[in-house]
């Protein structure tokens, strides 16, 4: 049976109080910490940078999961991999090379993720699989929490399944956006064994964040 791991998006904490959110997180049984890093142009929204990071670094060692929807992305790379960053996802269109932003990651000891957009084809970044660590599924557009899950993406994710194991394969499969306890099984019985979740960790039952962390490992 396959190990599923939840990375909980600080997206929907309290940025009162994210060090302690942090931590409430670890102890809850999270595996990752995913921080959507955006810059207003690539999406249409503004979140945190590398100071904040680095400030959240010291309230816990899980590995933090760090999503860049930023343009150009490849000349911010260093200053993430400085401020803590363990996973460096980045989007193929963010970028001019996309071998050479997969080389800048791995100069930093990092894990390297890529990211597919709902409308980004798997072609786009197929013959990059065999070298990183991770592939970020987005089932929502990226910019804003708690959009609805486009079910579409499932036949990518079963997609990326066959070639990983036809290829043997090690990379995660992780899938962000709409992720609720309604249509969380289908996303693991596609071939997901990552889920990121910000809205149903958060709110679902009363805020009980271990008891829905739980329930998302439930397959």
């Amino acid at each position: 049976m396959k190990k599923i791991k939840i990375s909980p998006s600080i997206l929907s904490a309290d940025f009162s109080q994210l060090g302690r959110e942090i931590k409430n997180l670890e102890n809850s049984g999270a595996d990752m910490i995913h921080v959507d890093v955006m810059d207003g142009h690539f999406v249409p929204n503004l979140t945190i940078g590398p100071p904040v990071i680095k400030a959240l670094r010291k309230y816990t060692n899980i590995p933090f999961d760090v999503h860049l929807m930023i343009n150009p992305v490849h000349k911010y790379i260093k200053d993430y991999a400085e401020s803590g960053a363990d996973i460096i996802t980045i989007h193929p269109e963010a970028t001019s090379s996309l071998q050479e932003s997969i080389d800048e990651i791995k100069k930093y000891k990092k894990k390297v993720g890529l990211s597919l957009n709902p409308d980004t084809k798997i072609e786009v970044i197929e013959k990059y699989l065999d070298q990183i660590d991770l592939v970020l599924v987005m089932s929502v557009f990226p910019g804003f929490g708690g959009q609805k899950f486009i079910k579409n993406v499932l036949k990518k994710i079963e997609r990326l399944s066959e070639i990983k194991d036809k290829n043997s394969f090690k990379f995660d499969i992780e899938v962000d956006g709409g992720i609720n306890f309604s249509n969380f099984k289908e996303v693991l019985e596609a071939g997901a064994n990552v889920l990121v979740s910000g809205t149903t960790i958060f709110k679902e039952n009363n805020g009980d964040i271990k008891k829905n962390i739980n329930f998302l490992k439930t397959i």
